[in-house]
């Protein structure tokens, strides 16, 4: 695999919009072992001053999945190859407080490509801006994605 180009540094994917519901913000609390009950019961998000179910910490990460091989496009398109991707860090700066009934905007941004190990290991960094339905930010995601070249160093 040659380098990631970076000229791609600034490519904006298309944005993605999707309602929050309750049943999948309990699923997820469940999965990541979330005890307070405020992530899964009505009563006791309301009894904490918030208008419905909050969104946990790390759910938006999982937002812009769930459409298959749409999920992997952005890499695929690259010319990546799947089979030699890590997700190697994740980062969450937060504005606001989403809810279940939320409708939340995700707009990912490829922002930086690097390699180190003389191109053995490639690097994407892509942020999504997390916003609410007015426009509002909730959420900024950065991650980093790992793409190891077998045929590099050879």
């Amino acid at each position: 695999m040659a380098g990631i180009d970076p000229s791609v540094i600034g490519t904006e994917m298309p944005e993605l919009t999707v309602d929050v519901e309750r049943g999948r913000l309990r699923s997820f609390a469940g999965a990541i072992g979330e005890t307070d009950p405020v992530y899964s019961d009505l009563d006791a998000a309301k009894a904490a001053g918030h208008d419905d179910l909050p969104v946990p910490p790390t759910f938006l990460f999982g937002l812009g999945f769930g459409r298959g091989a749409a999920d992997f496009a952005w890499l695929t398109d690259l010319g990546v190859d799947l089979r030699h991707v890590l997700h190697g860090e994740q980062s969450f700066t937060y504005h606001s407080v989403a809810h279940a009934g939320d409708t939340l905007t995700l707009a990912p941004k490829i922002t930086d490509v690097f390699s180190k190990r003389g191109g053995a290991l490639q690097f994407l960094v892509r942020e999504t801006a997390v916003r609410d339905a007015g426009g509002d930010p909730v959420a900024d995601l950065r991650e980093t994605i790992v793409v190891r070249d077998p045929g590099a160093g050879r």
